[in-house]
C-alpha cells in the first residue's frame, strides 16, 4: 500500500514540476528565439508551426529526475537498479540535445546523421543490457507466457534493440502537438504497474514520474502547441521506455504498451519497402498520423484517437501481465 501511494507520489511531483518548470523555460526559449524547423516533407499545414519553441525535453527530464529521487529518497528505493536507469536516461537526454543543438545551429531540420545518432543509441543501451544481464539470475531470459528461452550471450544483441527501437519508434510519434505526451502517458501508467507489481518498485516510481511529467507537459503541448519536447525528450523518453521493459523484464509485453510507437515505425518501415520495390506508396505519408491528417482528420482528433488507442493497449498489456502471473497463458 506505501509504495503504491509512493508511485502516486512520484506522478503528482512529476505532473506539478513539469508544470512549474515549463513557464519560464518556455519564456527562455521565446526570448532567445529558440524555434523548430519544418522538414520540406512534413505536411503543408506544419508550415505554420515554424519557429515554435523547442527543446521542451529539457524540462521534462529535469522534472522526471527531481521527482524520482526525491520519491525514492522518501520510499527508500535508491538502489544500482535506479541509477542505471536514471544514468541511461540522462546519456539519451545529452544525445537528443546534441541533435536538436545541431538542427538549432545550422538552421536547418537535420542534425545528427542517422549513423551517429544510431551508435549513440546503441552504446547508451549496452550500459543497461549488461547491468540486466549481469546482476538478474534470469537476466538472459526471454519468456512470452509460459514460453521462456535463455539467450545467454545474445540477449544483449536483444535488450539493445528493445532500447535503440523505443527510442526511435517515440521519436517518429513525436510529429503532432500532443501526440507523443498523450500517448506516452498510458504506456508510462501500464509500465509502473507492471514494474510495481513484478517486483521493481523503485523503477515503477521512475515510470510513474514519467508519465506525471509527459501529462504536465500536455498544458504546453497540447494543439496549439506552445513548445515542442524535440529530440532531446523524445529520443530520451522512448529510451527509457525501453529500458524500463528491459529491466522489468516484459519486453514482449512492450509490444503492446507502445503499440502506436509500433504501429508508427512500421507505417515507414512498409512505406519505404514498398516505394524502393513497387515505385508505389501505400500510405499518402508517413509516419501514418501525417496520413490520416492528409485524409482530413484534424490533428486533435488524431491525437484523441492515437491517446484513447494507447489506454486500450496498456489496459491489454497489464491483463497479459495479470494472467501470465496468474499461469493462465
Amino acid at each position: 500500500m506505501i509504495i503504491m501511494i509512493m508511485v502516486t507520489v512520484a506522478f503528482l511531483l512529476g505532473m506539478i514540476l513539469c508544470l512549474l518548470f515549463g513557464v519560464p523555460y518556455i519564456s527562455f526559449l521565446k526570448k532567445k528565439m529558440i524555434g523548430q524547423y519544418v522538414k520540406d516533407l512534413a505536411p503543408e499545414a506544419h508550415k505554420q508551426k515554424q519557429g515554435t519553441p523547442t527543446t521542451g525535453g529539457v524540462f521534462i527530464i529535469l522534472a522526471v529526475i527531481i521527482a524520482s529521487i526525491i520519491t525514492l529518497m522518501l520510499a527508500q528505493r535508491l538502489s544500482a537498479e535506479v541509477g542505471i536507469i536514471l544514468i541511461t536516461l540522462l546519456f539519451y537526454t545529452f544525445a537528443g540535445f546534441q541533435d536538436d543543438y545541431l538542427k538549432l545551429k545550422g538552421r536547418t531540420n537535420d542534425g545528427l546523421s542517422a549513423r551517429g545518432k544510431l551508435l549513440r543509441q546503441i552504446a547508451i543501451a549496452l550500459l543497461p543490457a549488461l547491468y540486466v544481464m549481469m546482476t538478474n539470475p534470469d537476466g538472459s531470459v526471454f519468456s512470452v507466457g509460459h514460453f521462456a528461452i535463455d539467450l545467454k550471450w545474445l540477449y544483449p544483441f536483444l535488450a539493445v534493440f528493445v532500447i535503440t527501437g523505443a527510442s526511435n519508434a517515440y521519436n517518429l510519434t513525436d510529429g503532432l502537438d500532443g501526440l507523443a505526451a498523450s500517448t506516452g502517458v498510458f504506456a508510462f501508467t501500464a509500465s509502473a504497474l507492471i514494474l510495481l507489481f513484478g517486483g521493481h518498485p523503485g523503477a515503477a516510481i521512475i515510470s510513474a514520474s514519467v508519465a506525471g511529467a509527459l501529462f504536465g507537459f500536455l498544458r504546453y503541448n497540447k494543439p496549439k502547441a506552445q513548445v515542442f519536447m524535440g529530440d532531446t525528450g523524445s529520443l530520451a523518453i522512448g529510451g527509457l521506455l525501453g529500458t524500463l521493459a528491459v529491466v522489468g523484464k516484459f519486453e514482449f509485453l512492450l509490444i503492446f504498451i507502445g503499440g502506436i510507437f509500433v504501429m508508427e515505425t512500421l507505417s515507414v518501415i512498409l512505406q519505404v519497402t514498398s516505394f524502393k520495390t513497387t515505385g508505389k506508396r501505400i500510405f499518402k505519408m508517413a509516419p501514418i498520423h501525417h496520413h490520416f491528417e492528409l485524409c482530413g482528420w484534424s490533428e486533435k482528433k488524431i491525437v484523441l484517437v492515437f491517446a484513447f488507442s494507447s489506454a486500450i493497449l496498456g489496459a491489454f498489456a497489464l491483463a497479459l501481465f495479470y494472467l501470465t502471473n496468474r499461469g493462465v497463458i
